[in-house]
C-alpha cells in the first residue's frame, strides 16, 4: 500500500480520503516503512485506541518523529501525558477553563467577527480579493485565545508571530525542519512573556484565563508555572489554525451543496449540528500517533511493544462502517452520535467548547450577512501537514459591499 498511502505526497494531502478508504478496506493495520509507524484508519479501532490510554500511550509523543519531546527542549505538556498525572492536569484546568468562561466572549467574539466582514467588503469595493482563510477564519482564534490568555492590546501584534510559529510547529507535527525555521525561538520568546504573565497574575490576579489557572485547586493541589505554560502552549498550537479551518472548510464544504447552504441560512439553528458534519467530512486534525506499551493484535495483526501508531482520524470520520453508505456525502442534518473529531477517551480535545462556540458565531454571521459565500479553489493553497488538513489562503466569492 506504499503506493497509496504516503503521508507526504503532495497528492495525498491534497485528496487523501480515497487512499484512506484503500487503507480501511484493505489494509486496515498497516506497516509503513520510512519513517517507521503503525496506521490504523476504520473507526472502532481508533475509537477504542484513543480510549484505552494504559496501551496506547501519549507520553513518546503525537506524531512519529521519535524524539519530537527532545526536539522542542521542553518538559511534556497535558497533551504528552498519560493518566493518573494527566487526569490530575486536566481536573486542574478544567477549573479554570469553564464553559461559562468560554460563553461569556460571545458577545465580544461576534462583534470582531462583524469587523472582519466589513473588512471583507471593504476590500472587495475597493477591486481587491477578499481570503476567507486570511481575512476572516484565522484572525479569530487568535484573538480569542490572547483575549482569553489576557494578553493586552499593546501586545498582541507580538502575540501574531508566536501563534504563526506554534501552528507551523503543530502542522509539521514537530519536525527538526520547522524547529530550524526560527520557530523554536519564537516558542521560547512566547514562553519568557508568559512566565513573567503567570508571575504577575499570582501577585495581582485578574479577570483572564491564568489568573483562574493560578488559583485553581483541586483535591489540595494547584497547577505549577510548568503546568500553566505547558496549557499556554498546547492551546495556542492545538486550537488557533485547527479552529480558522474548521470555518474554511465549512464554507468550503457548503459550497459544493448550495441546496445545504440555503437550509442553514434560513435555519441557522441547525449550524451547531453541521459544524460536526464539517468537522467529520474535514478533520483539522487529520492523524496524530500513540505509542504502544504492551504487544497488541489487531484484526490479527501483532503491533509489537514501542511502536509508533498513527490514528487516521480523517479516515475514521469517513469509515462506512460506522457512518453508512453516504459517509463520504455531506449532509447537514446527519445525526452523529460519535465521531474523532475532537478525538476520544481522556484526549477529548479540551478546547471543543471554544471550538465550537468560535464556528458558530463565525457561520452565523457570514451567512447572515454573505448567503452566497463561496470559495475560489483554483486560486486556493493547502497546508503542507502529515496531520492537519486545512488552508493557507482561500479566497472568497460572493462578497459584496
Amino acid at each position: 500500500m506504499t503506493d497509496v498511502y504516503d503521508p507526504f505526497a503532495p497528492e495525498f494531502q491534497a485528496d487523501p480520503y480515497p487512499a484512506y478508504r484503500r487503507l480501511r478496506d484493505e489494509d486496515p493495520v498497516h506497516r509503513h516503512g520510512d519513517p517507521p509507524f503503525w496506521a490504523l484508519s476504520r473507526f472502532d479501532d481508533i475509537w477504542a485506541a484513543t480510549r484505552d490510554a494504559g496501551t496506547f500511550s501519549s507520553a513518546q509523543g503525537l506524531t512519529f518523529h521519535p524524539d519530537e519531546i527532545g526536539m522542542l527542549g521542553l518538559a511534556p505538556t497535558i497533551v504528552m501525558l498519560d493518566p493518573p498525572r494527566h487526569t490530575v492536569l486536566r481536573r486542574l484546568i478544567s477549573h479554570g477553563f469553564t464553559p461559562r468562561r468560554v460563553a461569556a466572549l460571545e458577545d465580544m467574539l461576534r462583534e470582531f467577527v462583524r469587523s472582519n466582514i466589513a473588512r471583507m467588503e471593504r476590500k472587495a469595493a475597493d477591486g481587491g480579493a477578499p481570503d476567507l482563510h486570511e481575512d476572516f477564519s484565522a484572525p479569530l482564534p487568535t484573538f480569542a485565545l490572547a483575549h482569553l490568555l489576557g494578553v493586552p492590546e499593546a501586545d498582541r501584534a507580538r502575540f501574531t508571530p508566536w501563534v504563526r510559529a506554534l501552528t507551523t510547529l503543530q502542522d509539521d507535527g514537530f519536525a527538526p525542519a520547522a524547529l530550524r525555521g526560527g520557530a523554536a525561538g519564537a516558542v521560547a520568546e512566547m514562553f519568557e512573556y508568559f512566565t513573567g504573565v503567570i508571575e504577575a497574575r499570582r501577585a495581582e490576579p485578574s479577570d483572564d484565563l491564568i489568573s483562574a489557572l493560578t488559583v485553581a485547586e483541586a483535591d489540595g493541589e494547584r497547577l505549577a508555572d510548568w503546568d500553566i505554560l505547558g496549557f499556554c502552549f498546547v492551546m495556542v498550537a492545538g486550537g488557533n489554525d485547527t479552529t480558522a479551518n474548521l470555518i474554511s472548510h465549512g464554507v468550503k464544504l457548503l459550497d459544493t451543496d448550495h441546496a445545504q447552504r440555503e437550509r442553514l441560512v434560513a435555519d441557522p439553528s441547525l449550524i451547531p449540528n453541521a459544524l460536526m458534519e464539517f468537522l467529520r467530512m474535514e478533520a483539522s486534525v487529520q492523524a496524530l500517533a500513540r505509542t504502544t506499551t504492551r504487544p497488541v493484535k489487531v484484526h490479527g495483526t501483532e503491533i509489537p511493544e514501542g511502536e509508533k501508531v498513527l490514528m487516521l482520524f480523517g479516515s475514521a470520520n469517513r469509515d462506512e462502517r460506522e457512518f453508512g453508505p453516504s459517509a463520504g456525502a455531506l449532509d447537514i442534518t446527519r445525526e452523529i452520535p460519535r465521531h474523532v473529531g475532537f478525538s476520544s477517551g481522556v484526549h477529548f480535545c479540551i478546547g471543543s467548547h471554544l471550538a465550537k462556540l468560535q464556528a458558530r458565531v463565525a457561520l452565523e454571521e457570514l451567512l447572515q450577512a454573505h448567503p452566497g459565500i463561496g470559495v475560489d479553489l483554483e486560486n486556493s493553497e493547502r497546508i503542507s501537514s502529515p496531520f492537519t488538513r486545512g488552508w493557507i489562503s482561500l479566497p472568497a466569492t460572493g462578497i459584496a459591499a
